[in-house]
């Protein structure tokens, strides 16, 4: 594990630790203050989600020469996904910019606010089952199984290299299970935010520097 992981890592547990202390001791100051709407764990996870999206587009300039279509198409994808998931994190810049919410979000959104993830269908928030439920299910794919294929399976291995799918070393795993530890231990209503910080900030350090880092090397 390189110095920078282990520095990393060092941070994210102690702003699970203390964000579990106050949550557990003092919730009001946790919500309110420590995991507040656009505080500083908020958009220190849109940060994170931006700087992966980021190394997707930096890379996809810099050595897509000679790469596969699907290659491009995986690191584009990838691109895309994180730079809408650090503007969901943020309404868009919405709050930012003290833009007013269109009525449709206004009626059908939980929140009020200009983003898809707080929607309500009927009774039920798209949060709840696309970003919350379905999303774990992905990650304990993404983060235990996939991981074991990649080594044991060559069609998976060469499935994931093909689309630029970058596979998570196990300090990876570990370090989000410890956090879902920490985070679960934690009954404060706004735990998830600091959660979604060490979604952003894993997965950065996975996309810097995943098991095959090869896949990101220019074509001689």
């Amino acid at each position: 594990m390189k110095t920078r992981d282990k520095i990393v890592y060092a941070v994210l547990f102690v702003i699970c630790s203390v964000g579990l202390y106050f949550g557990l001791t003092d919730k009001e100051f946790f919500d309110k203050s420590y995991a507040q709407e656009d505080g500083l764990v908020e958009y220190g996870t849109a940060l994170m989600l931006f700087l992966v999206s980021l190394v997707c587009i930096f890379r996809l300039f810099t050595i897509q020469k000679g790469k596969s279509i699907t290659w491009k198409i995986g690191t584009l994808i990838f691109a895309l996904l994180f730079l809408f998931g650090a503007g969901e994190e943020i309404s868009w810049g919405q709050r930012i910019l003290d833009v007013q919410s269109s009525e449709f979000f206004i009626e059908n959104n939980a929140q009020g606010e200009t983003n898809l993830h707080n929607m309500v269908v009927g009774e039920t928030k798209v949060n709840k089952i696309i970003f919350s439920q379905l999303l774990m299910v992905v990650m304990v794919l993404y983060l235990i199984v996939s991981p074991v294929l990649y080594r044991k399976q060559e069609w998976f291995k060469n499935l994931v290299n093909m689309f630029a799918v970058p596979i998570v070393k196990w300090h990876h795993t570990i370090a989000f299970l410890v956090a879902t530890a920490l985070v679960v231990s934690n009954t404060a209503s706004r735990t998830w935010e600091v959660y979604e910080l060490v979604f952003g900030a894993i997965f950065l350090l996975i996309f810097i520097d995943p098991l095959n880092k090869f896949i990101y090397n220019k074509e001689k």
